[in-house]
C-alpha cells in the first residue's frame, strides 16, 4: 500500500522534531514538510496534498482551529496540544484524534493507525465494485469508473466529468478521492484529479485527457513523471 503523505504544523521546534522522529519510524507515513505557522501550511496546500496533518492549536498569526476552518478541503487532522479543554471543539470539526502533549509514541501509533485503517478500508471497498453513487440534484446517480474521464475542485462543489455527461456534486475533492480506485485514478493538482487510463499526452506544466487540458500542481510534477514512465 502506498505511504500516506504528511505535514506537521507546529511552531516549537522540540515538539516538531518529536512529530518528524515518530513519523520517520512508521513505515507507511511520509513527511512532505514542517511548518512554523498555519499561513506558511496554507500557501503549501494551495499547490499540494497531503493525507495527513499534524496541527497544533496555539500557534502564531492564525490559531489552529482557526486554520482549520478555513480549509475548505481538509486532510485527514490530528491535533497536538498541551491543552485538553480544546477536543469537543476538535472533534466537532471532524478530526481523527486529540494527542496531548508531550505524546508518547505508542499513543501516537494509535493515532495514525486509526487513518491506515479508514485508507484500508476504502481501498478495500473500491476494489470490489467499479462505481460509485453520488449525490447529484437530490438523488443519488450511479457513476461507472470507466466513464470518468476528471474531477474538477468548485469550492465546496465538485465538477464529475465523464465520457457521456457532467455532474455536480456538493462533496470535496479529497472525499472523492478517498472514493475512487487509486490504481485508477491520480490527483495533479490541488483541484484536479484524473483517469489515468484517460490520458492521452502530458509535459511538465499539463496532461491532456481526451482532448481536455488540465494544469499539472507545481507539487505534482515528479508524481505524474513517475507514474506515466513506468
Amino acid at each position: 500500500m502506498s505511504k500516506l503523505t504528511c505535514i506537521i504544523i507546529e511552531d516549537e521546534p522540540l515538539a516538531a522534531k518529536v512529530l518528524s522522529d515518530y513519523i520517520q519510524q512508521v513505515p507507511f507515513l511520509e513527511l512532505q514538510g514542517t511548518f512554523k505557522d498555519a499561513i506558511l501550511a496554507t500557501e503549501y496546500l494551495r499547490d499540494n496534498s497531503a493525507d495527513l496533518m499534524f496541527l497544533d492549536i496555539h500557534l502564531p498569526k492564525l490559531k489552529g482551529m482557526a486554520f482549520l476552518k478555513t480549509l475548505s478541503q481538509p486532510p485527514a487532522v490530528i491535533i497536538t496540544t498541551a491543552y485538553h479543554q480544546y477536543a469537543v471543539e476538535g472533534f466537532a470539526l471532524n478530526v481523527t484524534d486529540y494527542l496531548l502533549k508531550p505524546i508518547e509514541f505508542e499513543r501516537f501509533l494509535v493515532a495514525v493507525n486509526k487513518i491506515r485503517v479508514k485508507n484500508t478500508e476504502n481501498i478495500r471497498a473500491q476494489e470490489i465494485k467499479d462505481f460509485i453513487f453520488l449525490n447529484i440534484q437530490k438523488k443519488k446517480v450511479k457513476i461507472q469508473f470507466s466513464d470518468i474521464v476528471y474531477i474538477e475542485s468548485q469550492r465546496e462543489y465538485i465538477r464529475i466529468v465523464t465520457t457521456k455527461n457532467e455532474f455536480i456534486s456538493k462533496m470535496s475533492t479529497h472525499e472523492m478521492e478517498d472514493l475512487l480506485p487509486p490504481k485508477l485514478f491520480k490527483r495533479i493538482h490541488r483541484s484536479f484529479i484524473v483517469s489515468i487510463g484517460k490520458i492521452e499526452s502530458y509535459s511538465a506544466e499539463m496532461v491532456e485527457v481526451n482532448g481536455v487540458s488540465i494544469p499539472i500542481g507545481r507539487g505534482y510534477r515528479d508524481v505524474i513523471e513517475d507514474l506515466l514512465s513506468r
